[in-house]
Order: structure tokens, then C-alpha cells, then sequence
């Protein structure tokens, strides 16, 4: 699975590298946490967590008046990670939606309509994990960081919906929730060892068609969600667990300490 992530690169840095048209992350958004976020959405953050507003890259079909389409915007923007399915009652419920499988996201009701025609590239830096401690060792778990083994940045496969507030009258954007899953899959040899699944990381050379909305039918997306290639990946062993139990919102960091995550 991914539970959590680093995405430390600017937002320019971002719309360069991507490609992207247009930096939206400054757009008014709804968001599902009780507290502000922190660090605040949009900016660099060593710690993504689900329900958090993370910055994604999405194309979308620009459109005149009359709805004829007129071409392509791809744009940073911000989305709250865990998907609400349009359909969805109560959104608290996108923190159980954070994954989606890719041996079954083209089939699944609440995912499959969304991955035809509403995916998204999710940037980081790594992903985080528990793993099992060796035999023999005090330690229960252990908390690795999986990044790029050619240390490039990561672009994680995803997907986003739409979900409208029947309790919000006026209409506009805070009458919707945008939120995003990302796809795992059977994680690689090489990092199999820390957790038996692993984040889909679309290649540069696929980005395009990752993207690209018009590419909405099952079997052009299929070829998509497969892995490119085995040894892309490294696991770097970040700290014990000092007894158990799993990463919070507040307590990574105690952990393993920012200076570590920056490391290379």
C-alpha cells in the first residue's frame, strides 16, 4: 500500500518538470481536516498523510460556452487524497479510499468510471512503510523509505472524483470535494522484502497518455497500469519503531527526524 509520502519539490519546480500549463494550487478548495493543515497546502511537505490536501497533475478538456472542446490544460492543483466517490453519503469515509488496487480499479463501482477518464500523476519524493525486523532482532518493525534508485523524483499513477455537498446551497467550488486515490499493485523484487505491495510509478514517457482524458476505455488504460521494468526502486532503512504501532500524523517525525528524510 501507500500511507504516506514526501513531496518536497516547489510548485514551480513541479509545473516545470510535469509540464504542466497552469499552477492552480492557489485556487479556493475544500478541505476534510478539523485543523489547519501544516505544513500549509500547496507548499513542500516530508509528510503527505491521507485526507490532507496534496498537489496533483490533471488534464482536463477545455471547453467553449456551448461545450464544444477547444483543447487540453494540464495544471498542478490541489486534491484531498482519499477518494469521496461521487455517490458517496459522508466524505469522512476517503481515508478507507487512500488505494486502490490495480488488479481490480478498471471493475470496482467506485473507482472504474473515475480511472477511464479522471487520472492524475501524484509527485513525491518517496513512500513510507513498516517492515518486519530481521530474525532475532528487539525491534518489531522498522520504518523504510522507498525512493528511485537513479534518484529522480516519483510520479504515482492516480485517479480523482468529484463529490458535490448536498448541505452547501450556493454553488462553487467549496460545494466540492476533488479527492484522489493512488493505484498500487505486487510490489517489485526489490522492495518486496518491506511491504508485499508498492505505489504504480507511471514513467515520464508515459505521462502523456496517463493523462490524457480522451484515452478512456478499459483497454487503453489496461497497458498503463502494469510496471515498466524490476530494479527502479530502494528501501532505506529509516528507524525502529521502538516497540510498535504505526505512523501518526504527529509522531513520524519524532521518529526519524527531518534531516534524515532529506537525505540522499
Amino acid at each position: 500500500m501507500c500511507g504516506r509520502y514526501a513531496a518536497t519539490a516547489t510548485n514551480s519546480e513541479l509545473v516545470t518538470t510535469l509540464k504542466a500549463d497552469a499552477d492552480m494550487t492557489g485556487a479556493p478548495v475544500r478541505t476534510l481536516l478539523a485543523s489547519p493543515q501544516e505544513p500549509p497546502a500547496g507548499t513542500p511537505d516530508e509528510n503527505v498523510a491521507p485526507t490532507k490536501n496534496a498537489r496533483v497533475v490533471v488534464e482536463r478538456l477545455r471547453r467553449t460556452q456551448t461545450g464544444e472542446p477547444i483543447g487540453i490544460e494540464r495544471s498542478l492543483r490541489l486534491l484531498t487524497w482519499g477518494l469521496v466517490p461521487s455517490w458517496s453519503k459522508d466524505p469522512r469515509n476517503a481515508v478507507s479510499m487512500i488505494n486502490a488496487r490495480a488488479e481490480s480499479v478498471l471493475t470496482k463501482p467506485a473507482f472504474r468510471q473515475a480511472v477511464r477518464s479522471r487520472r492524475c500523476l501524484v509527485p513525491a519524493d518517496c513512500w513510507y512503510e513498516w517492515g518486519a525486523a530481521p530474525a532475532g532482532s528487539r525491534q518489531r518493525k522498522l520504518l523504510f523509505s522507498m525512493r528511485r534508485a537513479d534518484g529522480a523524483p516519483l510520479t504515482f499513477g492516480g485517479f480523482f472524483e468529484f463529490w458535490r455537498d448536498p448541505t452547501v446551497r450556493e454553488p462553487g467550488p467549496l460545494a466540492w470535494i476533488a479527492s484522489f486515490s493512488i493505484i498500487t499493485h505486487p510490489a517489485q523484487a526489490e522492495v518486496e522484502h518491506v511491504h508485499p505491495r508498492q505505489p504504480l510509478v507511471i514513467e515520464p514517457q508515459d505521462w502523456d497518455a496517463w493523462l490524457d482524458p480522451c484515452r478512456d476505455d478499459a483497454q487503453s488504460v489496461m497497458p498503463l497500469l502494469s510496471p515498466s521494468c524490476q530494479g527502479r526502486f530502494v528501501a532505506e532503512q529509516l528507524c525502529s519503531d521502538r516497540g510498535g504501532g504505526n505512523v501518526g500524523e504527529s509522531n513520524l517525525f519524532d521518529y526519524i527526524g527531518t534531516g534524515q528524510l532529506g537525505a540522499d
